[in-house]
Formats: structure tokens, C-alpha cells, sequence
């Protein structure tokens, strides 16, 4: 299996196709088409599994509540399943339809917002049709978002559960802006591949068997790391009618798509050789009456020519297809609770050679930008397995992402203006009373393994400080089982030998899920050298700072997320306290260097409770 792209292609019958039931509710008569748009419905499920079939590509049938109630599509199932070897799965997606809104008197559709009551009301009512129509219960379900108490809840009530589709890969702020601010699915924050999800929260991989729920999580769609980082990332997946929705075509052509694909399998360069995609369509999305401004030909075409070359990736050995529950037995066989997932991933949409790295295990998920000289832009705390009650009668009703220390399009980044600072970790160069950010210094990422440790290795960059070059290297490295992050950066060369440069390692940070600032009352921060002396700041909105020499940490709790952040090394340790227009912090760690010299320090997160 190694280097070969694992496919999952997903179907579901749904009989109020998402998207088209307001386009066609009435005919050219003015009467209702309710017939007509379950019959268009049925066809085009039919027509995805036949372009499926024809290309030698096994499904995962994920049937809705309101395709149970339809003879026609069960019939369907049950003949794909014995023909082709088709999985019949059930999807928590799908559930309006005249038999749900008259039990349940509600237009929710989003099974993770409904209160825990009708959750658990909803999950049997579901799962016990769809054992009355086929005589077992799924071995997969799925959602757009499946909180952990469902995800839990369904593994206790029907443990035959191996798979499921538990969230849409950066579905927050930057989806519910372009949808004219009225799509409330907010989930930042998750892994963009596979992962088996912890009991406490979803979103966090589980770090060993006590945190295992019981299933293998995939994502909602896969998606461009760069283009759904910066922008709606519904526009940008492997899914053949987001490419058109994104308009990233001319004519019938579309080699993004492919090169999306090739991107995913590339990879198994990162992973030991494992590599992920998955396709996920819903008859909506194919309808007769076209979409955007592409007609109904050319969504079809789209849709056959996706399917083909996945086709030719298989007769070339190069992909293998399963269904979700064949994957989840192929995943546990071959991963281990604490195997990371990497991503080096360049763009290949707008040509700009922009490069980002993502780093995801059961600790932390983040992001480092090449153009701004390697820094943490994204930083998620998984280490804190954040239990987070979501639905009616909680806090948080409809934002289920994990919250993030650093995030450089909600919270600024370094590129910010006169005032203020944006979240973000890097270090700054001194020399002669100048000093200048990496993050001015654009480079380029290598990737490397040694033993259980990935290594991100960047080119070496310039800096020029009063007249004095000095040529700098940064080296990231990930400790599989580790919550803490090396960072080195070497001083390769200097102009003058016996220069000094200051380097002041730092993180900026706050906490928090969108572009709001939450409240900071309650974070301490602290130095200390592991000894016993230790300052402390209790965050106030005061603008205070503290500084320690000979010090070994700068430390923030940030009680609100049950999380500690340190900056670890050995030299002076700073910490400084933000104001109301600019809330957050910074810790770091400043030490002098010379040439062949290296400053070594480590960010670390642990649980606080």
C-alpha cells in the first residue's frame, strides 16, 4: 500500500438534494415539483454510482433518514452493494424531510447543534430505521461536524460504528463570511487527514487507547492547505464541483483539480509513504439546472473526467480505492496514536511559490509560513483535549472550532499596523542597534526524518545589521510522543568573525476561535529558572513586562483553555503583558550568538488544569 493513494468516494441518496430544494420547488406551472426533485434526485445518485462503476471504483453508499423512507433508494443500496461490493453506510447529514420536521417541529438540520436529548433521540431513530431496512447497523456514519458526546454516545449504542466523517477541514469565519455571513458551521481547527479522535474532543486526536473513541474520523472533503487557509476553502477541494464553484477553470478544463490530487498524493513523501483522499458529492451538487454559471453538461463532465483519472491512477497502480470501513481496519492497522501527520505544501493555484508546513498529532496542530521565514502562523493546543459541550443548552450553540494560541489571519500575524502586535512565533535579530524580524525573510522548507524525529530544515537566510551579513538557518524538530518543538537557528556565517547577534526567540499569542478578542483576565505569566526564582505577571491589560537572566522559561497559563504555553532554553527569558487594543502576550527567550554558534530553544504545551 505504501505511496499509493487511498481513495474513499462517498455517495449519498439524499431526497431534498442540499441547495436545490429552493430552486425547484415549483414547476413552470407554478405548481409544486416536490415529485420531480426526488425523482431528479434518485437519477443522479444512480448516474454518480454508474460513472463510479464504469471507472472500476467502489463507494461508500451513506444513506440519509430521508432516503430510508424510499423504497427505491434502499433497493438501490442493497443492489450496489451486492454487485459492486459497496458499503451501505448512514449519514447524520440529510435528516429534513416531511417524517423529521413533523416529529422533531424544526428546520435544524445540523445534528451537532441539536440539544443532547434529541441527539440521543435523533441517533436512535436513525440508526434503528436503517437497521429495519437492511437487517445490521452501519459500520460508518458522518456529519459535517460530529461533537465528541455523539461520536461517543454512537460507539456505546451501535459499536459496530468503526468510521466516521466528523468535520469540514477549516470551516469557520473565512466560509461564513463568503456565504453572506449565514452559514453558522464553524469548526476551525480539526486535522486535514485522517485521525482517530479523542473521547474529550473531536477535533484533538486521541494520544493513546484511554482517549481512543473508537473510530477513525476523515475529513469532509479534501482541501487545499494554502487556498482554504486564506480563503473559503469550499471553493478549493477534491471535490470536482467545488473547483467550478471556486471558478478555477476555462472553458471544460481543469487542471487544478488534477493537480490538487497529485498534491495529496505527494504526500506519502511526508508519511511514510501514506497518502489520503477522499470524494464526497451529493446529488444537489449535479442537479439538471446547473449551477453557478456551469450547465448541468459540464458539472456531469467534471464529475466523469474526476472519477477517470482517479481511474488511471488505479490501473497504474498507483491508488488503491476502499470503502470507509475498509479504510478505518486499514488505518488502525498501520498507524500508531502518536504518528504525526505532515504536509509540506506549496501553491499551486496562484503561482506565488508560497510554501506552508502543517504539523498535526494528539499535542498540537500547526502551520509555519515560508514567506514570512518560517514562523508559526497557526498554533492549536491538542494537548488540552478541550471538552466542549457544543448544541442548544450550551455555550456554544453553534462554534465548535478548537481554539487557537496563534492564528495569523484572525489575530493579525506579524504583518500588522502601527499599533499592536498579531499573534505569531519567530525571532528577531539584533545587532549594532538594529534589528530586523525573520518574518521579513522569505525561504523555502526541506523535509527529513531521523529515527522518530521529523525535521523541517529551511533555507538559510540574509540579514544585514549595521554593516555587519550574517547568513541564518532555522531547523524545526518534531518529536513523535513529544508536546514540545525544537527550534534552532544557526548562525552559519558572520561578516565580522567575532560579532554577537542578539536573537530573541518569541511567540505572541492570546486564545480565542474568530476574529474577536476574548477576555484575557486570569492568564499569569511568568520567568523563572527552574529553581526557585520565578516573577510573575497576572494579566491586567497594563502593557507590564518582566525579564530574567540566566532564566530557562517564559510561561503563560491561559486558564480559559486549560492550557500553558512556554518559550524553554537557557538565557534571558521576557515575558510582556498586552493592552485593550492590542490583547495578547509575549514570551521569549534572548541570547547572544556568534558565527558556527546555535540558539536552541523549545515551545512547549501541556495541559493546565
Amino acid at each position: 500500500m505504501a505511496d499509493k493513494l487511498i481513495l474513499n468516494v462517498i455517495h449519498r441518496p439524499e431526497m431534498v438534494p442540499e441547495y436545490a430544494e429552493t430552486a425547484m420547488k415549483n414547476d413552470g406551472n407554478g405548481t409544486g415539483g416536490h415529485g420531480a426533485l426526488l425523482q431528479e434526485s434518485l437519477d443522479i445518485f444512480r448516474l454518480q454510482q454508474e460513472i463510479a462503476h464504469k471507472n472500476g471504483i467502489k463507494t461508500t453508499i451513506q444513506m440519509t433518514y430521508a432516503s430510508l423512507f424510499n423504497d427505491e433508494a434502499v433497493a438501490l443500496a442493497k443492489e450496489h452493494h451486492a454487485a459492486y461490493g459497496d458499503e451501505i453506510s448512514l449519514t447524520l447529514l440529510g435528516l429534513p424531510c416531511e417524517q423529521f420536521r413533523e416529529k422533531y417541529k424544526t428546520k435544524d438540520f445540523c445534528i451537532w447543534m441539536f440539544s443532547k436529548e434529541d441527539k440521543i433521540a435523533i441517533v436512535h431513530d436513525v440508526f434503528e430505521l436503517f437497521f429495519e431496512r437492511f437487517g445490521f447497523y452501519p459500520e460508518s456514519t458522518g456529519s459535517y461536524y460530529l461533537d465528541a458526546f455523539l461520536i461517543n454516545h454512537i460507539k456505546e449504542n451501535y459499536p459496530s460504528v468503526k468510521c466516521a466523517v466528523a468535520t469540514c477541514f477549516e470551516e469557520g469565519p473565512k466560509a461564513y463570511h463568503t456565504c453572506n455571513n449565514s452559514w453558522y458551521t464553524l469548526m476551525d481547527g480539526g486535522p486535514w487527514n485522517p485521525w482517530i479522535p479523542s473521547k474529550q474532543n473531536t477535533h484533538a486526536p486521541a494520544a493513546n487507547e484511554a482517549e481512543d473513541s473508537g473510530i477513525v474520523a476523515i475529513p469532509h472533503l479534501s482541501r487545499d492547505l494554502i487556498a482554504c487557509y486564506d480563503g473559503n476553502g469550499s471553493n478549493f477541494g477534491t471535490h470536482p464541483q467545488n473547483v467550478l464553484r471556486g471558478m478555477i477553470y476555462e472553458g471544460d478544463q481543469y487542471p487544478y483539480l488534477y493537480n490538487l490530487i497529485d498534491q495529496y498524493r505527494h504526500l506519502a513523501r511526508y508519511n511514510r509513504g501514506f497518502c489520503y483522499n477522499m470524494m464526497f458529492v451529493g446529488p444537489g451538487w449535479l442537479n439538471k439546472l446547473g449551477r453557478w454559471e456551469a450547465p448541468h453538461s459540464l458539472l456531469v463532465k467534471s464529475y466523469e473526467d474526476g472519477m477517470a483519472y482517479y481511474a488511471a491512477l488505479k490501473e497504474n497502480g498507483l491508488l488503491v480505492d476502499m470503502t470507509m470501513a475498509e479504510f478505518a481496519d486499514h488505518y488502525r492497522e498501520t498507524h500508531t496514536y502518536e504518528q504525526p501527520e505532515c504536509a509540506l505544501w506549496r501553491d499551486i493555484l496562484y503561482g506565488s511559490q508560497k510554501q506552508h508546513f502543517w504539523y498535526c498529532d494528539p499535542y498540537m496542530r500547526l502551520t509555519l509560513d515560508m514567506n514570512q521565514g518560517g514562523a508559526i502562523i497557526d498554533l492549536r493546543p491538542y494537548a488540552a483535549k478541550l471538552e466542549i459541550p457544543v448544541g442548544i443548552g450550551t455555550k456554544h450553540v453553534q462554534d465548535v472550532s478548537y481554539p487557537f494560541l496563534i492564528q495569523a489571519n484572525y489575530r493579525a500575524g506579524y504583518f500588522t499596523h502601527y499599533a499592536g502586535e498579531g499573534t505569531v512565533k519567530s525571532a528577531k535579530v539584533a545587532y549594532g542597534g538594529e534589528e530586523t524580524d525573520l518574518c521579513l525573510c522569505r525561504t523555502k522548507a526541506h523535509f527529513s526524518e531521523e529515527g522518530n524525529t521529523r525535521v523541517v530544515t529551511l533555507d538559510p537566510v540574509e540579514v544585514v545589521l549595521s554593516g555587519v551579513t550574517a547568513s541564518i538557518q532555522t531547523v524545526y524538530r518534531f518529536v513523535e510522543g513529544s508536546s514540545k518543538i525544537e527550534v534552532r537557528r544557526n548562525v552559519l556565517s558572520v561578516s565580522e568573525p567575532d560579532a554577537k547577534l542578539t536573537i530573541r526567540e518569541y511567540v505572541t499569542a492570546c486564545y480565542g476561535t474568530t476574529e474577536y478578542p476574548e477576555d484575557m483576565t486570569g492568564i499569569v505569566l511568568s520567568v523563572g529558572d527552574g529553581k526557585g526564582r520565578e516573577e510573575t505577571i497576572e494579566y491586567a491589560y497594563k502593557c507590564r513586562e518582566a525579564a530574567m537572566d540566566s532564566a530557562s522559561y517564559a510561561r503563560a497559563v491561559v486558564p480559559q483553555i486549560n492550557t500553558a504555553l512556554s518559550v524553554e532554553g537557557e538565557g534571558c527569558a521576557f515575558i510582556r503583558e498586552g493592552y485593550a487594543f492590542s490583547p495578547m502576550f509575549t514570551l521569549g527567550m534572548e541570547a547572544q550568538r556568534g558565527e558556527k554558534e546555535t540558539l536552541v530553544t523549545w515551545l512547549s504545551l501541556a495541559k493546565e488544569n
